[in-house]
This record gives structure tokens, C-alpha cells and sequence, in this order.
């Protein structure tokens, strides 16, 4: 066997064995959960109807989104929660859209006398996503939206 086909053959061999290795290491890694395309509309009641908060984002995680916990607080208040905060406040609602993704949604009604004692200005969504893996992403401020009258 001539030299040169065995260091081609030896390169070779690294070469695979190197992207074998490579490609388990990306498959046995896992990344946290990520929110993307994020917002938040707030609608005033008007004749009296209700009016709403609507938050809507999507979780992405590669073991599967397990939920979404979300909660909007006044800016001028200089509330913002903390993870730990979050974990005790409202579920929104997800609907899964692939194996990875799930897109969900928030929604407050607000009546009129609600948003009467409503802090006027900006608001701030905070989120907190759950993997199914148990990963977490805090997210202090996920979305705004304004309270105006």
C-alpha cells in the first residue's frame, strides 16, 4: 500500500470521525427557550363593551414549549417582576405549530370601570417560557403598549 493512500485514507477517517462528533454534540445539545415576533394591543372599552389586552409571541425551544406565564405592569409603577414573580402569575394560552414552536396568546378583558383606575401611559409585558425540558427564558420586558384616555 503506497504512503499516500494511507495519510488520504487516515484524513479520511478524521475527517468522518470528526463530523460524527461534531453532529452529536449539536443533537445532545439543548438551548433555552426564545420568544420571537412579540406584541401587545390594548383596546379600550367603548359602548359599553369590553375592551382588551392582547399579547400574542412564539416560544420556540427544541424539546417543545410546556407554557408561557405573562403579566403587564405600568411603567410609571417601577414593578418589574422578577422570574421568581412570574411563575405564580397567568397562564397564556398555546397553541403548538411545530414540533419546536408554539404561538401564544394572552388575553385580558378590561370593562370600563377597570380601565377607569387603569395607570395611564406605557405599559410592559413581562414573560416567562417553560420548555418541556424544563429550560426557562425570562423576558423583563417581552412587549409595551400605552393606556391613553
Amino acid at each position: 500500500m503506497s504512503k499516500r493512500i494511507l495519510v488520504s485514507s487516515l484524513i479520511g477517517v478524521a475527517v468522518v470521525g470528526g463530523i460524527a462528533v461534531g453532529g452529536f454534540a449539536m443533537a445532545s445539545s439543548s438551548s433555552e427557550p426564545a420568544l420571537s415576533d412579540s406584541s401587545a394591543r390594548y383596546k379600550a372599552p367603548a359602548g359599553g363593551g369590553a375592551g382588551s389586552l392582547t399579547f400574542t409571541t412564539d416560544v420556540r425551544d427544541d424539546s417543545g414549549v410546556k407554557g408561557l406565564k405573562v403579566i403587564a405592569w405600568p411603567a410609571s409603577s417601577k414593578l418589574d417582576p422578577s422570574e421568581e414573580e412570574l411563575r405564580s402569575v397567568d397562564d397564556a394560552e398555546c397553541r403548538r405549530v411545530s414540533d419546536e414552536t408554539s404561538r401564544c396568546t394572552y388575553t385580558l378583558k378590561v370593562t370600563e370601570k377597570e380601565e377607569a383606575e387603569l395607570d395611564r401611559g406605557t405599559w410592559h409585558i413581562s414573560a416567562l417560557a417553560t420548555a418541556e425540558d424544563g429550560g426557562t427564558a425570562f423576558v423583563p420586558r417581552a412587549a409595551a403598549f400605552d393606556v391613553t384616555g
